[in-house]
């Protein structure tokens, strides 16, 4: 599990190393490329490290891959832009902080979360009924998260602001241990930590964020790795929507799969497919609309003041040449 504390680690091990790439069909690297990819624990890219198609794919292009574990996107984005990994997948969120940063990333390409990919969650006996109940509440959710966005907004459709609830910032395991020994009043989480918690009696569910965050979420490259190896970010890509298609014709086996990955059982983890919306095989390249998505967001954490400058979100996509 990598954290902040290995991002330096990381970046200081980094190597370089080059990927010559013919006109049409690929020919073979003249050494070695590494790959290093950071995860998490769910979705499309936990499956394809699991079932290894990403190094049978590119096994004829002399590529070796590393696979680096994190907890969330803030930290993963933060080895990233150090140039400690070279492509994962995020939230919304974190890639704003990073590029207010001046980290050196990339957006390369988009997934689609379900619907009521995150919850807010309040335990079962708690006098919170109602998200306006919030106010002057301890909200535990991890800065820089998509969970951070859906917390504002969940707070902003009932006429609330930051500002009226005690933000908590933590990870999502220190996040989970908090509200359950009480030390925090309500936890703004996705799946599937979401799913986990709420399968627990003792927690009630008190929105998801359905019809209040319509999110997308993106793969982002290291800067230096895109510019040197396209053709390999689109192999990437192109993979990993065939393995999502695959994946979403096959519920069942897709669950429990991702749950012997997870260690979440099995019926938690089909929950978490099977949520409105949910779609393995929605990995495209970054579209208009996911910009135009991501720009409102930047401009609407810089009028939090979360964020410290405001952005502009297409300085920092990449898209394919057309051939």
């Amino acid at each position: 599990m990598i954290n902040r504390r290995h991002t330096l680690k990381l970046a200081a091990a980094a190597g370089a190393s080059t990927l010559f790439m013919g006109s049409g069909a690929a020919v073979r690297a003249a050494e070695e490329v590494r790959l290093r990819i950071g995860w998490q624990k769910f979705g499309i890219l936990a499956l394809a490290k699991s079932r290894g198609v990403l190094e049978t794919r590119l096994r004829d292009r002399n590529v070796s891959i590393e696979w680096s574990e994190f907890n969330s996107g803030p930290p993963l984005l933060e080895a990233l832009g150090a140039n400690a990994v070279d492509f994962g997948p995020t939230g919304d969120v974190p890639p704003l902080f990073a590029q207010a940063a001046g980290g050196n990333l990339l957006y390369v390409g988009t997934y689609k979360p379900p619907a009521a990919f995150h919850g807010l969650l309040v335990k079962k006996d708690s006098p919170i009924q109602k998200i306006e109940d919030l106010k002057g509440r301890k909200v535990a959710y991890k800065r820089g998260s998509s969970a951070h966005n859906f917390a504002f907004k969940a707070l902003g459709k009932v006429g609330l602001t930051p500002q009226d609830i005690e933000s908590v910032d933590l990870p999502p395991p220190d996040a989970a241990a908090a509200f359950n020994n009480g030390s925090v009043d309500a936890w703004a989480i996705w799946d599937p930590f979401f799913a986990v918690a709420q399968s627990d009696p003792e927690t009630r569910l008190l929105a998801t964020s359905e019809g209040i965050v319509d999110a997308w979420g993106y793969f982002l490259g290291n800067g230096d790795f895109v510019a040197a190896h396209p053709e390999l970010v689109v192999e990437i890509l192109d993979e990993l929507a065939k393995l999502g298609k695959a994946a979403q014709s096959d519920i069942d086996g897709t669950a429990k799969a991702l749950s012997d990955i997870t260690g979440v059982k099995e019926d938690i983890t089909k929950a978490t497919l099977t949520r409105a919306g949910s779609d393995l095989a929605a990995v495209a390249t970054v579209s208009d609309a996911a910009i135009q998505y991501q720009q409102q967001l930047a401009d609407d954490f810089y009028a939090y003041k979360v964020l410290p400058r405001q952005l502009t979100v297409s300085d920092i996509v990449w898209r394919p040449k057309q051939s």
